[in-house]
């Protein structure tokens, strides 16, 4: 028992049961003033009606007068002052003796009043229990100093109003208790979201980032909510993992070519030649210096990729030509290594994008193509192809490379594309493993992806550039003659 009260308490200081008790307090009066206004409407309506039908009668019985006098007018009242009905006379002479009628005497309520009004009177036949009740009169000139007192009883009138009253406040009080109950019900099963939301994220604090808040599959706000967080969590989650692997690998692929430039340094000082082998040894020291270099230098950019978007350098340009131009680049070096460079191309297509990002992108598929392929033998082609791709999902650009190499296998195709990943041990060819980061970095920065397929044999890596990317032209003369100046 105390727990649940602490949990209704818990549940009432939630800003969901605030709201909700507003809501209801603010429905509740809109619903208070609308029935007050009704209820004085609708009596004040009733009220008008007895008068004007009093007023009807007045005129008949002041014409009756008029005909046939006094005793007339007596023997009418006689006849409609009956105990038992809801009229109420009182006729009375110029001393104010009555005459007849079935009112004692003058209401109080209606002694100075010239206009009539409300009064209560004390029946003699309709209550047995001798309680007043509720009337409504006016009072009438009947001439030759006769004096008349025209009234209805509106008891019925006055009980009815009552029960409406009573109804409205019984269904206000249990509109306001459903209401608080609905407001509490609605705060727990929020406060109980927030509760698992509040103990996955203290979990993750903790530093558990594999767990995820629960999605209940309602499609509401706070499943919304769920999914952005687990998506939010999901990205740190790899960009913490990267970091651990980035770390490992930076300790065998940057402290080993550190220290054996350390030691090449030291070897040199201790040659006995002298100048000539110092000379030779600040020659490899500031190669490999180079080659450290270009490794930091892709760190950098990876990591400026993944900080965000690009959109000041984001120009407008012809893909097909850009690639064309990298493959016309990289054909003597594929050619010296024992390659055919093809280019294949599927149409023009246009893209908004950095022309920089896309052309590096593609000169690291193409390097690592005739790294990792064997040339000098039959079937030795590398193939680029560019082009628009027409798909459920729009209309996509694509770059891709195929070699016929030894390809890499199916388990292998997710790890390389992250940083420092080689898929050779020896590590005997140059290389940094960044160049697939790099062309993943780049593909989501353009909202794309990359897909490592199987070339049969040999590797294909498509490059996929979405549908936000691409455009139908380019926008302007000077958009096409800025894309040709930047090439």
């Amino acid at each position: 028992m105390t727990g649940l009260i602490e949990r209704l308490l818990k549940a009432a200081a939630t800003s969901a049961f605030r709201l909700s008790a507003a809501a209801v307090f603010a429905f509740v009066m809109a619903a208070v003033i609308i029935s007050g206004l009704l209820f004085w409407q609708t009596n004040a309506m009733m009220t008008d009606q007895v008068l004007a039908t009093l007023r009807e009668e007045a005129d008949l019985l002041r014409k009756q007068a008029a005909d046939g006098g006094q005793p007339a007018l007596v023997e009418t009242i006689t006849v409609l002052a009956r105990p038992e009905g809801r009229g109420l006379y009182l006729l009375t002479d110029h001393d104010g003796a009555k005459l007849a009628g079935n009112l004692n005497r003058l209401p109080p309520e209606l002694i100075k009043s010239s206009n009539g009004g409300v009064f209560t009177y004390l029946p003699s036949v309709k209550n047995k229990d001798g309680s007043e009740r509720l009337a409504v009169a006016i009072p009438v000139d009947a001439g030759g100093g006769l004096k008349l007192l025209l009234g209805r009883d509106i008891e019925d009138q006055r009980a009815f109003a009552d029960k409406v009253k009573h109804t409205f406040l019984i269904g206000f009080g249990l509109l306001s208790l459903l209401g608080l109950a609905a407001g509490l019900a609605v705060s727990r099963l929020v406060l109980t979201r927030m509760d698992t939301i509040t103990a996955t994220s203290r979990s993750i604090m903790a530093g558990d980032l594999s767990r995820r808040i629960p999605v209940d599959g309602s499609g509401g706000e706070l499943d919304e909510l769920a999914q952005s967080l687990n998506a939010m969590l999901e990205r740190i989650e790899g960009l913490m993992s990267g970091l651990r692997e980035v770390s490992d690998n930076i300790a065998h692929d940057l402290k080993t070519p550190i220290n054996r430039l350390r030691n090449a340094a030291e070897a040199a000082l201790r040659d006995a030649r002298g100048a000539p082998a110092y000379r030779e040894g600040l020659e490899r020291t500031i190669e490999k210096s180079d080659e450290l270099i270009k490794t930091f230098n892709a760190l950098l950019l990876i990591a400026r990729l993944e900080a965000g978007p690009l959109e000041e350098s984001l120009e407008v340009f012809e893909l097909t030509s850009l690639i064309e131009d990298v493959a016309e680049l990289y054909a003597p070096a594929a050619e010296e290594a024992g390659f055919l460079l093809t280019l294949e191309t599927a149409g023009k297509v246009c893209v908004r994008a950095n022309r920089q990002l896309i052309g590096q992108a593609t000169s690291n598929l193409i390097d690592n193509a005739i790294k990792y392929s064997r040339g000098g033998q039959p079937g030795s082609t590398i193939t680029v192809r560019v082009g628009p791709v027409n798909a459920a999902q729009g209309r996509r650009a694509e770059i891709a490379v195929s070699d016929r190499g030894p390809g890499i296998s199916a388990q292998d195709r997710e790890r390389v594309l992250k940083r420092f990943v080689r898929l050779e041990e020896s590590r005997t060819k140059p290389g940094t493993g960044l160049g697939l980061s790099l062309v993943a970095a780049v593909a989501r920065l353009h909202h794309g992806s990359v897909r490592i397929e199987d070339n049969q044999p040999g590797l294909k890596v498509v490059l996929v550039l979405s549908e936000r990317v691409v455009v139908d032209q380019l926008k302007s003369p000077n958009d096409a003659a800025v894309s040709a100046a930047a090439r």
